[in-house]
Protein backbone atom coordinates (compact mmCIF):
# COMPACT_ATOMS: atom_id res chain seq x y z
CA UNK A 1 0.00 0.00 0.00
CA UNK A 2 3.20 2.39 0.76
CA UNK A 3 4.23 1.60 -2.08
CA UNK A 4 0.86 2.19 -4.10
CA UNK A 5 0.89 5.82 -2.51
CA UNK A 6 4.66 6.73 -2.98
CA UNK A 7 4.03 6.35 -6.83
CA UNK A 8 0.19 8.19 -6.40
CA UNK A 9 2.30 11.07 -5.09
CA UNK A 10 5.17 10.97 -7.80
CA UNK A 11 2.42 11.34 -10.33
CA UNK A 12 0.48 13.46 -8.46
CA UNK A 13 3.86 15.93 -8.01
CA UNK A 14 4.47 15.52 -11.97
CA UNK A 15 1.32 17.13 -12.60
CA UNK A 16 0.54 19.45 -9.67
CA UNK A 17 3.90 21.06 -10.59
CA UNK A 18 3.48 22.60 -13.63
CA UNK A 19 0.09 23.33 -12.85
CA UNK A 20 1.00 25.27 -9.91
CA UNK A 21 4.00 26.71 -11.94
CA UNK A 22 1.31 28.37 -14.65
CA UNK A 23 -0.76 29.78 -11.97
CA UNK A 24 1.88 31.42 -10.30
CA UNK A 25 3.44 32.81 -13.78
CA UNK A 26 0.00 33.74 -14.39
CA UNK A 27 -0.09 35.50 -11.18
CA UNK A 28 3.06 37.53 -11.59
CA UNK A 29 2.13 38.41 -14.87
CA UNK A 30 -1.14 40.21 -13.51
CA UNK A 31 0.06 43.84 -12.54
CA UNK A 32 -2.33 44.67 -10.35
CA UNK A 33 -4.44 47.43 -12.24
CA UNK A 34 -1.88 48.15 -15.01
CA UNK A 35 -3.73 49.59 -18.41
CA UNK A 36 -1.56 49.49 -21.49
CA UNK A 37 -3.15 51.85 -24.12
CA UNK A 38 -2.64 53.12 -27.76
CA UNK A 39 -3.80 55.57 -30.81
CA UNK A 40 -5.25 54.50 -34.11
CA UNK A 41 -5.97 56.23 -37.19
CA UNK A 42 -9.62 57.13 -38.38
CA UNK A 43 -9.91 58.39 -41.61
CA UNK A 44 -12.41 58.92 -44.74
CA UNK A 45 -11.71 59.93 -48.18
CA UNK A 46 -14.89 61.74 -49.39
CA UNK A 47 -15.09 62.35 -53.64
CA UNK A 48 -17.25 64.55 -55.55
CA UNK A 49 -20.04 62.62 -56.62
CA UNK A 50 -24.05 62.66 -57.40
CA UNK A 51 -26.69 60.64 -56.46
CA UNK A 52 -29.90 60.25 -58.44
CA UNK A 53 -32.88 58.35 -57.40
CA UNK A 54 -36.38 57.45 -58.70
CA UNK A 55 -39.55 56.03 -57.80
CA UNK A 56 -40.82 52.56 -58.43
CA UNK A 57 -40.51 51.76 -62.95
CA UNK A 58 -37.35 53.96 -63.06
CA UNK A 59 -38.91 57.29 -64.77
CA UNK A 60 -37.63 60.51 -64.00
CA UNK A 61 -40.58 62.20 -65.34
CA UNK A 62 -42.80 63.32 -68.16
CA UNK A 63 -43.30 65.67 -70.73
CA UNK A 64 -46.96 66.22 -71.63
CA UNK A 65 -48.15 68.06 -74.75
CA UNK A 66 -51.57 67.58 -73.19
CA UNK A 67 -54.77 67.17 -75.71
CA UNK A 68 -54.99 69.24 -78.89
CA UNK A 69 -57.09 68.95 -82.11
CA UNK A 70 -56.12 67.01 -84.75
CA UNK A 71 -56.85 70.06 -87.11
CA UNK A 72 -54.47 72.30 -84.67
CA UNK A 73 -50.95 73.45 -86.54
CA UNK A 74 -49.83 75.42 -83.96
CA UNK A 75 -46.17 74.60 -81.89
CA UNK A 76 -47.55 73.52 -78.56
CA UNK A 77 -44.89 74.18 -75.63
CA UNK A 78 -44.54 72.38 -72.40
CA UNK A 79 -42.38 72.07 -69.63
CA UNK A 80 -40.58 68.38 -68.47
CA UNK A 81 -42.56 67.52 -64.57
CA UNK A 82 -40.33 65.37 -62.79
CA UNK A 83 -41.92 62.17 -60.56
CA UNK A 84 -42.37 62.57 -57.23
CA UNK A 85 -39.63 60.20 -56.16
CA UNK A 86 -36.92 61.80 -58.52
CA UNK A 87 -34.17 63.33 -56.10
CA UNK A 88 -30.70 64.40 -57.72
CA UNK A 89 -28.16 65.93 -55.34
CA UNK A 90 -24.73 66.39 -55.99
CA UNK A 91 -21.78 67.81 -54.12
CA UNK A 92 -21.20 71.29 -53.97
CA UNK A 93 -19.26 72.21 -57.35
CA UNK A 94 -19.93 69.70 -59.08
CA UNK A 95 -20.03 70.31 -62.65
CA UNK A 96 -23.40 68.21 -63.59
CA UNK A 97 -24.88 67.33 -67.34
CA UNK A 98 -27.13 65.43 -69.23
CA UNK A 99 -27.31 64.39 -73.01
CA UNK A 100 -30.98 62.72 -74.43
CA UNK A 101 -31.31 60.44 -77.01
CA UNK A 102 -32.94 60.41 -80.00
CA UNK A 103 -36.19 58.20 -78.73
CA UNK A 104 -37.44 55.41 -80.44
CA UNK A 105 -38.44 57.11 -83.52
CA UNK A 106 -35.84 59.90 -84.72
CA UNK A 107 -35.45 60.88 -88.33
CA UNK A 108 -33.94 64.68 -88.54
CA UNK A 109 -36.21 65.30 -85.47
CA UNK A 110 -37.33 63.24 -82.38
CA UNK A 111 -40.99 62.26 -83.19
CA UNK A 112 -43.77 60.86 -81.23
CA UNK A 113 -45.98 57.63 -82.94
CA UNK A 114 -49.48 57.42 -83.06
CA UNK A 115 -50.09 53.65 -80.51
CA UNK A 116 -51.63 51.25 -83.11
CA UNK A 117 -49.73 53.36 -86.35
CA UNK A 118 -47.06 54.69 -87.74
CA UNK A 119 -48.55 58.30 -88.10
CA UNK A 120 -45.71 60.59 -86.20
CA UNK A 121 -45.65 64.24 -84.54
CA UNK A 122 -42.35 66.45 -84.15
CA UNK A 123 -41.08 67.34 -81.18
CA UNK A 124 -38.02 69.77 -80.24
CA UNK A 125 -36.49 69.97 -76.77
CA UNK A 126 -35.05 72.60 -75.28
CA UNK A 127 -32.90 73.33 -71.94
CA UNK A 128 -34.54 76.81 -71.65
CA UNK A 129 -38.12 78.11 -71.40
CA UNK A 130 -37.26 80.85 -73.88
CA UNK A 131 -37.26 78.34 -76.31
CA UNK A 132 -34.66 80.45 -77.92
CA UNK A 133 -32.75 78.20 -80.58
CA UNK A 134 -29.26 78.19 -79.01
CA UNK A 135 -31.29 76.14 -76.32
CA UNK A 136 -32.34 73.86 -78.49
CA UNK A 137 -31.01 69.97 -77.28
CA UNK A 138 -29.22 67.56 -79.83
CA UNK A 139 -29.65 64.33 -79.84
CA UNK A 140 -26.86 63.14 -77.16
CA UNK A 141 -25.79 66.58 -76.50
CA UNK A 142 -23.95 67.27 -73.35
CA UNK A 143 -25.93 70.04 -71.60
CA UNK A 144 -24.58 71.68 -68.49
CA UNK A 145 -27.17 71.90 -65.55
CA UNK A 146 -26.90 74.60 -63.44
CA UNK A 147 -27.69 74.49 -59.77
CA UNK A 148 -27.98 76.75 -56.93
CA UNK A 149 -29.27 74.13 -54.31
CA UNK A 150 -27.22 70.99 -54.33
CA UNK A 151 -29.82 68.75 -52.35
CA UNK A 152 -32.37 69.56 -55.11
CA UNK A 153 -31.51 69.95 -58.82
CA UNK A 154 -34.33 69.89 -61.05
CA UNK A 155 -33.77 69.19 -64.95
CA UNK A 156 -33.69 71.93 -67.21
CA UNK A 157 -35.99 70.57 -70.03
CA UNK A 158 -38.83 72.13 -71.91
CA UNK A 159 -40.44 70.83 -75.02
CA UNK A 160 -42.38 72.01 -78.45
CA UNK A 161 -44.72 69.60 -80.47
CA UNK A 162 -44.61 70.34 -84.48
CA UNK A 163 -47.97 70.44 -85.24
CA UNK A 164 -49.16 69.70 -88.44
CA UNK A 165 -53.08 70.13 -88.75
CA UNK A 166 -53.24 66.60 -90.22
CA UNK A 167 -52.81 64.56 -87.28
CA UNK A 168 -54.61 61.53 -87.06
CA UNK A 169 -56.97 61.33 -83.56
CA UNK A 170 -54.43 58.82 -81.28
CA UNK A 171 -51.94 59.16 -78.34
CA UNK A 172 -48.83 59.90 -79.71
CA UNK A 173 -45.83 59.16 -77.80
CA UNK A 174 -42.23 58.50 -77.44
CA UNK A 175 -39.72 57.12 -74.67
CA UNK A 176 -36.27 59.05 -74.36
CA UNK A 177 -33.32 58.21 -72.20
CA UNK A 178 -31.78 61.03 -70.44
CA UNK A 179 -28.15 60.27 -69.20
CA UNK A 180 -26.72 62.78 -66.15
CA UNK A 181 -22.78 62.60 -66.37
CA UNK A 182 -20.50 64.58 -63.24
Amino acid sequence: MKALCLCLRESAEGVVHPFLALIVGLMMNCDAGAVTSQSFRVSATVVPGCSVSTGTGGRFGTLDFGTRNGVDNTPVSTSFVADGALSIACTPGVALSMSIDGGQNYSSVRRMTRSGGTEVVGYRLYSSSSLAANSEIGVNQAIPITYTNSNNIALPLFGVALLTGFSLPGTYSDQLTVTLSW
